[in-house]
């Protein structure tokens, strides 16, 4: 009898703790429903008293989306409100067509910070670079504006002129930039050859980044007799401020056989997505240096430290940006939209690069432009004889062949290439060094 009365007062005693186990938690949320339902009443009540009594009559479609902004806004960097002639210019924007100044732009500290000129645009030509400050546009402070009201103030009919003032480290004072507007025509992947090697500009990963890529590299190989004459790849992603996630995968994909590319992870566990390579390199094993910069953001992030982790790739430069969320956009009721950041992506050892970037496993710094004009214009030019070759009545070399000579000025005319490359670009000139020394060893020493 007593175990019984025990057993049943174990019984009531477990009901009680299972009750308030389940009240405590609904009566929290009641809680949190009640809090939220008068914030709401107080964001109508000053709506309403902002309409009836502000100094001015006020736009209430305006106000209405400058409220649903700064909500957004006051999340993360990346996630915004989209007008919907906003979210027609994103749309515009991936299809790889655009009016403006060729710019990726983020909001840092109230001020415009430039993530990377696009190649080839006015901003591009005029010499606007990566980590730069816009502060004044047209002599107007950008300092309170959002990000999109201040991406607004940039725009503007193409072939109009816009002044830019701009901060930029390692420069005393701002300076201003003049900039004529002009139709941006991306295109994604730009191909050349540097003696065996090529080069993979790939400016941005819109829809049709990864095609681009696809028939540039077949194009290029078979120009150099086939993949067998290549002596590596060089995939320049600097300066590319990312894109579509589906196309930085299928970039990836393009030079890995397996493995996984790139996760993500949401809110919740089970929103979480994998990645994987599937067969086929279109390098066919070939060597791959991949260059970033401070430039290179998220989507162009994905890829290098994909191939980075999966040791396919050498990755040269600079530490990339570090953005390292993914933005979700989701259509609206009045056709505009909603960009919000849904999930963090991880490279394939599982390592987060928010704000931390991508580390290259060989840091080479770029020199400035003006730096290396200053330093070509003092260079003084070759003077004539300075070389045995040069004087007349020389004796010749009875010891080569003249193959073994034309051989020799061969290999002194690709080193004057290479160290003109140096001068242009020394980072991809860096990388070519880099894959023409891998080749060497992959000869055994000869070439």
């Amino acid at each position: 009898m007593k175990r019984l009365l025990m057993a049943t007062a174990a019984g009531i005693m477990a009901g009680a703790v299972l009750t308030t186990q389940v009240t405590g938690p609904l009566v929290a949320q009641e809680g949190r429903s009640s809090s939220v339902y008068e914030q709401l009443d107080l964001f109508g009540e000053i709506f309403e008293r902002v309409r009836a009594q502000y100094v001015e009559d006020v736009d209430t479609k305006k106000l209405i989306e400058a409220a649903i902004n700064g909500m957004l806004t006051s999340l993360d960097p990346h996630s915004s409100y989209l007008s919907p002639e906003d979210a027609e210019n994103m749309q515009v924007q991936t299809r790889g067509e655009f009016g403006g100044l060729g710019i990726e732009v983020t909001q840092e500290d109230g001020f415009i910070r430039v993530v990377s000129p696009m190649d080839g645009t006015p901003a591009d030509l005029a010499g606007i670079e990566a980590g730069d400050f816009i502060t004044h546009v047209d002599g107007e402070s950008v300092l309170g504006l959002t990000l999109n009201e201040a991406v607004d103030r940039m725009r503007g009919p193409v072939g109009s002129e816009i002044v830019i003032t701009v901060v930029r480290e390692g420069v005393a004072e701002p300076f201003d930039v003049s900039i004529i507007r002009d139709t941006i025509k991306l295109t994604a992947v730009r191909a050349r050859t540097e003696r065996d090697a090529i080069v993979l500009r790939v400016t941005t990963f819109n829809d049709q980044t990864f095609s681009n890529l696809e028939a540039s590299l077949k194009e290029k190989a078979e120009a150099l007799g086939g993949m067998d004459k290549v002596s590596g790849i060089v995939l320049d992603l600097r300066n590319n401020p990312g894109g579509l996630l589906t196309q930085a995968i299928k970039v990836s994909d393009a030079f890995l056989d397996k493995g996984e590319i790139v996760s993500t992870r949401g809110r919740n566990v089970q929103d979480g997505e994998r990645f994987n390579a599937t067969p086929g390199d279109l390098a066919q094993g070939k060597p791959i240096v991949v260059l970033i910069n401070g430039g290179s953001a998220s989507a162009s992030e994905i890829v290098a430290g994909a191939l980075q982790d999966h040791n396919r790739a050498i990755v040269v430069g600079t530490r990339s940006f570090g953005k390292g969320s993914v933005q979700t956009v989701m259509p609206l009721r009045d056709n505009g939209a909603m960009r919000l950041t849904t999930s963090r992506y991880y490279t394939p050892s599982g390592r987060s690069i928010q704000a931390l970037g991508v580390s290259p496993d060989i840091v080479v710094e770029q020199p400035r432009r003006s730096a290396r004009t200053e330093e070509t214009e003092e260079t003084p030019p070759r003077r004539p004889g300075r070389f045995e070759a040069d004087l007349r009545g020389r004796l010749s070399n009875d010891s080569l062949s003249e193959d073994e000579i034309k051989l020799i000025e061969e290999e002194r005319k690709r080193a004057e290439e290479v160290a003109r490359l140096r001068e242009e670009d020394y980072q991809l000139a860096y990388a070519i060094d880099i894959l023409r020394g891998l080749a060497v060893m992959g000869n055994g020493g000869k070439e």
